[in-house]
């Protein structure tokens, strides 16, 4: 592995360790949101504390670090002459923004679950791949609002997606490694669907 190369993956993780979620909320003066809900610092929890403005922030800010990390790279990795290798440059950045957004450095390594993040990361790898998951998002929130299946559906359709609108093997597999993190990270909630007890969007954090 060479130098330029662990820099742009070093970068894209402190850049996927901005966890907006908890920026946000000590900016706007609300409760750390890992100590309410879910306890996850991402927008469907701060949502639980009934301020959509910082829920919207959270879901804008964790959504556009990722979409940065990929572009900033697409420009930058043939400047640094990473262009023989541009594909596998670019999926490293796309999984370490993830996983810099999963256990951020600057927040003990307590991040979120990466919805938000792998949505900026599919639209900056091409703009049908993004559409076409969030749109998988979209449709099962909507009929049966629960935040946690929308994400898990997409997740399961995002490698196949990627096979269709990006056929390159470096991003597939980079789909797959993010799809698989970001179900991991669904654990719990995958206990709650099966016991019936998961919460819905918009749902109130109990106090």
């Amino acid at each position: 592995m060479n130098l330029t190369l662990v820099f742009f993956i070093i970068a894209a993780y402190l850049i996927g360790s901005l966890s907006f979620a908890v920026i946000v909320s000590r900016v706007m003066g609300l409760a750390d949101p890992r100590s309410y809900g879910s306890n996850n610092p991402g927008a469907t929890n701060v949502l639980r504390s009934g301020n959509k403005k910082a829920a919207a922030l959270t879901l804008l800010g964790d959504a556009l670090k990722g979409w940065v990390a990929v572009f900033a790279a697409q420009q930058l990795a043939p400047v640094f002459g990473q262009g023989a290798t541009f594909d596998q440059t670019i999926a490293a950045v796309a999984l370490a923004v993830t996983i810099g957004h999963m256990w951020p450095v600057f927040f003990s390594f307590k991040g979120g679950k990466g919805v938000a993040t792998a949505a900026g990361i599919l639209l900056a790898l091409n703009l049908w791949l993004g559409l076409a998951t969030l749109g998988i998002w979209l449709f099962v929130a909507k009929g049966l609002k629960i935040s946690s299946l929308s994400a898990i559906c997409a997740a399961l359709a995002a490698p196949f997606l990627c096979w269709f609108f990006l056929p390159v093997p470096a991003y597939i597999a980079a789909v797959i490694a993010i799809s698989v993190l970001l179900i991991v990270r669904h654990k719990q909630n995958i206990a709650g669907l099966l016991s019936g007890k998961e919460g819905k969007i918009g749902e109130k954090a109990k106090s």
